[in-house]
């Protein structure tokens, strides 16, 4: 299967070289401006039960609606905005660029608990829903379906939280799109060490006083530190953090300066973001997925390590599935590898190209 496997992405390599020979993808292409926009549904029930009389959906769009339908999704704590960056959209969105505006709509929600959607931080603080990502996900679907009025995605893809996502999408809603491609994640329960530090973030932040039941009159010390260990934990790949911080000099210093920058995030909104994954396991419906899809994963992810095998096995039961793993490097940055397009967007490209010729 990992012959398979690498012959597939090593075929896809080539295929993208004669696609781009000739044509200047810049890591700071232009395109359309993003459009903001915001949605809100009425009387959303999560998984709990609870209703929420108004749950606010924030998006941007970008491109024309008259374009191929393209749905992007963002990992925890992140926003669909945060994906505008030069090295995530600038490599993407641009003239001649795998999901070029100018023939694509491209669709960046904020999910459940994050950016402007609906979040605890808003007022409810912990009486917030007990939201998950399926909730998160069925948001997604209402806003692409009820609200932009759109029947069938040319392609999902998500990043991190975003590719679990995504893994749920090609489940729940096996008719919705043509093509899934998810990072940095896997389609099964999140186990192991990538679960572990998870907790530990979480009760890291809830020992302390400050945080008072959710009840704080300012952010936690406890969650700074909190973030700053899970980072470095399951972020950054060995060689890329060895590369920064060679010494114990210059890896305090790195510790120092991170804890200085302070955090912007929530400390309410991030145990929700963080607990949300408790029963994400889309492995039993795997069977169920109906369109392409393309895994891509980094080799030295931290939190969805390949050594376990866990993709090699799943994929055989995804009729259409296949795996591109970034080589790791000192310039790779572990799970965060994939948030820089240009490490798969040739493959993406390539991979695009076969379904364009099937239809």
């Amino acid at each position: 299967m990992r012959q398979a496997l690498q012959k597939t992405g090593w075929h896809m390599l080539a295929l993208a070289l004669v696609l781009l020979a000739g044509s200047s993808l810049a890591s700071a292409a232009d395109y359309p401006a993003p459009k903001p926009g915001t949605w809100v549904i009425k009387n959303f029930r999560f998984n709990t039960g609870e209703v929420m009389p108004e749950l606010k959906v924030n998006y941007h769009t970008v491109g024309e609606p008259t374009g191929e339908p393209v749905l992007i999704l963002h990992g925890t704590g992140g926003s669909g905005r945060g994906l505008l960056s030069p090295g995530f959209a600038g490599e993407l969105f641009g003239p001649g660029q795998p999901l070029d505006a100018a023939r694509h709509y491209i669709i960046l929600p904020d999910s459940i608990g994050a950016g402007g959607s609906s979040k605890p931080s808003d007022g409810l603080r912990m009486a917030f829903p007990k939201y998950n990502y399926e909730d998160m996900v069925r948001a997604q679907h209402a806003l692409v379906t009820e609200h932009l009025g759109i029947r069938q995605l040319k392609l999902v893809l998500g990043n991190s939280m975003g590719g679990m996502h995504t893994w749920l999408w090609g489940v729940m809603y096996p008719d919705a799109m043509r093509n899934l491609v998810p990072m940095a994640s896997m389609p099964v329960e999140v186990a192991g060490r990538n679960w572990m530090t998870r907790r530990m973030l979480m009760e890291v932040i809830k020992l302390d006083p400050d945080w008072n039941n959710g009840n704080y009159t300012r952010q936690p010390r406890g969650l700074q530190v909190a973030q700053l260990y899970f980072s470095v934990a399951t972020l950054g790949g060995n060689q890329g953090l060895h590369q920064i911080a060679p010494t114990r000099e210059k890896a305090d210093q790195y510790v120092t300066d991170q804890l200085a920058r302070g955090s912007a995030s929530d400390a309410n909104d991030i145990l929700y973001q963080f607990d949300a994954l408790r029963d994400y396991n889309p492995a039993p419906r795997l069977e169920a997925i109906r369109a392409r899809l393309l895994a891509i994963n980094a080799a030295d992810d931290e939190r969805n390590p390949p050594e376990l095998g866990v993709m090699e096995r799943e994929l055989k039961r995804v009729k259409n599935g296949s795996l591109y793993l970034i080589p790791a490097s000192p310039n790779t940055r572990g799970h965060g590898t994939t948030g820089q397009a240009k490490w798969w967007t040739a493959q993406l490209q390539a991979w695009l190209a076969q379904d364009a010729a099937r239809r």
